[in-house]
């Protein structure tokens, strides 16, 4: 081979070998789990949005997802060298997590209650009607299979163990909240969606009917009859599946029925937003918060324990469930540091800590005592 012929093969190989990894990354972004960007009058009713600038949603008082602090800048980069190359032996749990599978079918309709199912995902039963919160039941919170594995024992639930789910509620597109395995399992199953500003589009290119897609922006009650009330509410977080950001709004909401309120936080930093949602609502009988994956380089779109805390007094909840813990490692403290922090923070607050296993039974209109389980292990 002369010296003609072989740059002549070797620029087709490189050719050959660039094509085929352009072609894969094409396929591999344009997966239908990564959705799409808003349009027609959706796009249009976003630009409507007094939370929309330009070309992205805002928060209400607007932040950085990284903190500006330089000190924390610094921090940054530590605990970034740390996550990718320390000691990760004591973000998961040691054993297999423990649970108690709660029969979702068996339920009575009569009765008022909720199933945390690791993470953000919450099951509800309010005046017989179904409701299920940021279903993830994937054994990875990424598009990759070997990113952010979930936790031992905590996936102990299928679409197969639901009943007919009135109400699927999605407080934000991120991937573990926006979960594409598990909605398309559950799909059959779903009689109506409710979300925020933009996340809509996903269910319509995922097969979904629009007229049953209720899509809204903060601050807006929709009725859902028999006596039940969603309200897509503020949260300080962000958006986004892949590169681009904000492209989406974010929620929290409160579920309000003649008899009962409850809170269900998303994702989200502490500010004032959480006083004046008490202030409007008055108190909450439950309120599932966020409280795990923390850091204070990212503080300004997640709380720590002690805001988690005040959070909670802010909304006037009776009773808190901490969420987005005993699934996923997104952060440097250890697994049950979210449970140990906030037991501290909660100690003479005007709100019960409640504390149950996966899958575990909240009862709404009994008194139960749960188990330190996360010490146990």
């Amino acid at each position: 081979m002369n010296r003609r012929e072989f740059l002549r093969n070797a620029f087709l190989g490189l050719a050959g070998v660039t094509a085929v990894a352009g072609g894969g990354t094409f396929y591999f972004i344009n997966r239908p789990e990564f959705g799409r960007f808003p349009s027609g009058t959706r796009l249009e009713k976003i630009l409507a949005s007094p939370h929309y600038f330009i070309d992205h949603f805002e928060c209400l008082t607007p932040v950085n997802v990284m903190s500006d602090d330089a000190q924390e800048k610094e921090n940054r980069v530590i605990a970034m060298a740390k996550f990718l190359f320390g000691d990760k032996s004591a973000l998961s749990p040691p054993k297999t997590l423990p649970s108690e599978k709660t029969n979702l079918k068996a339920l009575d309709p009569k009765k008022d209650c909720a199933v945390w199912m690791a993470h953000s995902t919450i099951y509800l039963q309010l005046d017989g009607r179904k409701i299920l919160v940021d279903p993830v039941f994937s054994s990875y919170a990424s598009p990759i299979f070997f990113a952010n594995r979930a936790f031992d024992g905590s996936n102990i639930y299928t679409a197969d163990d639901f009943p007919p789910i009135d109400i699927l509620a999605i407080t934000h597109d991120h991937w573990d909240h926006l979960d594409y395995p598990s909605v398309m399992a559950l799909k059959p199953k779903i009689k109506k969606v409710i979300c925020p500003l933009g996340v809509g589009e996903y269910f319509e290119q995922w097969g979904f009917d629009v007229a049953n897609i209720v899509e809204e922006d903060w601050f807006t009650a929709t009725d859902l009859g028999a006596g039940l009330q969603a309200h897509i509410l503020p949260s300080q977080h962000f958006s986004g599946r892949l590169l681009t950001l904000r492209k989406t709004e974010w929620c929290a909401f409160a579920f309000v029925t003649p008899n009962k309120k409850v809170f269900c936080s998303g994702d989200g930093g502490y500010s004032p937003h959480f006083k004046d949602i008490g202030k409007k609502f008055k108190s909450f009988d439950f309120a599932f918060m966020e409280n795990g994956q923390y850091n204070l380089a990212w503080h300004p779109i997640h709380c720590m324990p002690n805001e988690t805390a005040q959070a909670s007094v802010d909304l006037g909840a009776k009773k808190v469930v901490p969420i987005h813990a005993s699934k996923f490692a997104l952060a440097r403290h250890t697994w049950n540091a979210p449970y140990n922090d906030l037991i501290a923070a909660s100690v003479d607050k005007s709100y019960k800590l409640l504390t149950p296993k996966i899958g575990e039974l909240i009862p709404f209109d009994e008194e139960k005592n749960f188990t330190q389980w996360f010490n146990e292990l």
